[in-house]
């Protein structure tokens, strides 16, 4: 039986990819450099850090990654404190709520810096429903590598087979399934050019799952 339901954040709780993308993007006007759309969709799922290194060796550019990250951050913390329509994706709440009422575990594995994390969690007042918030930011590598969700099984106290991970992002599916977990595939509106045909299953909209639907997964 699951017991523990592992989310991603962006694309899965709430959709700050707009506020990253706006945020990326004056970044890499004021570096002078010019990143595809298609570039830019490769980097999800990666950590800021990671996201920095690949454009330093793509383009070779100058600065420190920690610098650079800083920078981008600062783009980000504006934009996000002054978008007002920021909200959590329908029915993610209801799901939070169903889960945790019926006794299910909830852990957060993002990509997103621990800042970001509790910004989001601050602003939502989701600290109530989670036991551990893990962010991609204190790990080498970023996913697809599963780093960051054997570290999420392994604080849930339960074995892989009762733990589930609910991804939208190509990379984020390949992390979960490299380590042998149970992946839902969250094909969100906001999941552009994201393949998530290794997940076990497949949503459209999270009311097609509740508490009663996920302690049987994977069984």
């Amino acid at each position: 039986m699951i017991k523990t339901v592992i989310f991603d954040m962006d694309g899965v709780i709430v959709d700050t990819e707009p506020v990253h993308y706006y945020a990326y993007h004056e970044h890499f006007k004021h570096l002078n450099i010019d990143v595809t759309d298609e570039m830019y969709a490769s980097f999800t799922g990666n950590s800021t850090k990671n996201v920095y290194q690949k454009i330093k060796d793509i383009f070779g550019i100058d600065g420190e990654i920690n610098d650079l990250v800083q920078q981008k951050r600062s783009f980000f913390n504006d934009a996000f404190d002054n978008k007002e329509d920021l909200d959590m994706l329908p029915g993610v709440h209801n799901l939070i709520k169903n889960l945790h009422s019926n006794g299910i575990q909830l852990i957060l594995a993002s990509s997103a810096s621990k800042v970001t994390i509790s910004r989001v969690f601050n602003r939502f007042k989701l600290h109530d429903y989670f036991t551990h918030t893990v962010s991609g930011e204190d790990f080498p590598k970023s996913k697809p590598h599963p780093a960051i969700f054997n570290k999420a099984a392994e604080l849930s106290g339960n074995s892989k087979n009762e733990c589930i991970v609910i991804e939208d992002s190509t990379n984020g599916v390949k992390a979960a399934k490299a380590a042998n977990l149970y992946c839902v595939g969250y094909n969100s509106i906001h999941s552009k050019m994201q393949e998530l045909g290794e997940a076990d299953m497949i949503i459209n909209d999270f009311d097609a799952i509740n508490a009663a639907i996920v302690k049987k997964l994977g069984a």
